[in-house]
């Protein structure tokens, strides 16, 4: 039963879009498995790890068996299939409750678990919302924002995302607690949507930029209480939400600040790139020396090793002298697209605003420390 022929690249792409929060090793094993559901033509991947399920399909699944689901290793079956010769027609079948994949003189038989022992996630009864976005513009707002994110901190709603939905923006918010990444983006909706803030976990947003394209199709994003699914192409991802009150971070932006100047991002982004080859790998300080039409890029080592690099700039301020960690400046400046970064300050022992000039929907704050 359940026989499927297609081309390797036919299974390979759906499998790779739903593997990737497939857990290595699990409490329980059929979460290291992903279900492959065979209805006529069309073959569904399935994967979820409780948290998180996304689900895809191929139609172009040639089949005369008849109907039928069943779980695998998907780490197994993406090995194999990735290394199958690209266009190589490959069959799927069912035998004995073990999974036999052919392709050419090639043969693979695999263990299999019952695909109604598979957990699966379904949108909660409750109040929901629709909004539609390009994925494109969804993609920019997590890009600009996600290396903000805490990865492991015991104040769990900082291991996430804000989103923020009102009227018709959508702002992003991530903050580990030493800087903080924000960025806004409008929507086209006939009516305005009232205030909703969710915390997307981590995992799930890295999957989204991930999969997303950069492209103009639409994206569906679904919003209950506490779950979210987005729908592009033909994927549909669920997440459930952190339960937990972001940080106020209106009160984190700064206000005015005295100090202005812009700085051509590549030369500053190239320059902290080859000042932090000589920092150490416990402590990532920066020296930012920054006084009239000059800014010295300063770093050191315990092994008494030093590096200097100097841009010339229009500024006409306050000197200063600022220690920050390199990795915070370089993330947010690789991810930026702009030609000219705005840097604003008031001293050395204040937070500093990175934003992009004349735009004010995107703002960075990072706090200085002390070298």
């Amino acid at each position: 039963m359940f026989l499927i022929k297609t081309e390797r690249d036919k299974l390979l792409a759906p499998l790779q879009s739903v593997s990737g929060i497939v857990e290595k090793k699990h409490t329980l094993p059929i979460l290291s498995n992903v279900m492959l559901d065979k209805k006529g033509n069309a073959l569904t991947f399935l994967a979820t790890d409780i948290e998180i399920q996304i689900m895809t399909f191929t139609d172009d699944a040639r089949g005369d068996g008849e109907d039928g689901a069943i779980t695998v290793s998907a780490r197994k079956l993406l090995d194999i299939l990735r290394s199958l010769p690209e266009g190589l027609e490959t069959s799927l079948s069912l035998d004995n409750g073990r999974l036999q994949l052919k392709a050419g003189k090639s043969r693979f038989t695999l263990q299999t678990l019952p695909a109604e022992d598979f957990p699966r996630m379904l949108l909660s009864e409750g109040e929901l919302r629709k909004l539609s976005v390009s994925q494109k513009q969804f993609k920019y707002l997590l890009n600009m924002t996600q290396f903000s994110m805490a990865a492991q901190d015991v104040r769990y709603y900082l291991n996430g995302l804000l989103l923020l939905v009102e009227g018709r923006d959508i702002r992003a918010v991530a903050t580990d607690g030493h800087r903080l990444a924000y960025a806004k983006m409008q929507i086209e909706s006939e009516s305005e949507i009232p205030r909703q803030e969710l915390i997307l976990p981590r995992k799930t947003v890295l999957e989204l930029s991930r999969l997303l394209s950069d492209s103009d199709d639409e994206l569906l994003i679904e919003l209950t209480p506490n779950q979210v699914r987005f729908q592009f192409g033909r994927v549909s991802l669920f997440s459930k939400l952190i339960d937990g009150k972001f940080p106020d971070y209106e009160r984190v932006i700064p206000g005015e600040l005295k100090n202005k100047l812009s700085i051509d991002r590549v030369l500053f982004y190239q320059s902290l790139l080859r000042a932090s080859i000589l920092t150490s790998d416990k402590f990532r300080g920066v020296r930012l020396v920054l006084s009239s039409g000059s800014l010295k890029i300063l770093t050191a080592n315990a092994d008494q090793e030093e590096a200097q690099d100097e841009i010339e700039i229009t500024y006409e301020g306050d000197p200063v002298d600022v220690g920050f960690n390199v990795i915070y400046l370089i993330d947010v400046l690789s991810n930026m697209v702009t030609d000219f970064v705005e840097w604003s300050f008031n001293d050395a022992g204040s937070s500093a605003l990175l934003s992009i000039p004349g735009d004010d929907t995107f703002k960075y704050v990072v706090m200085p420390m002390r070298i």
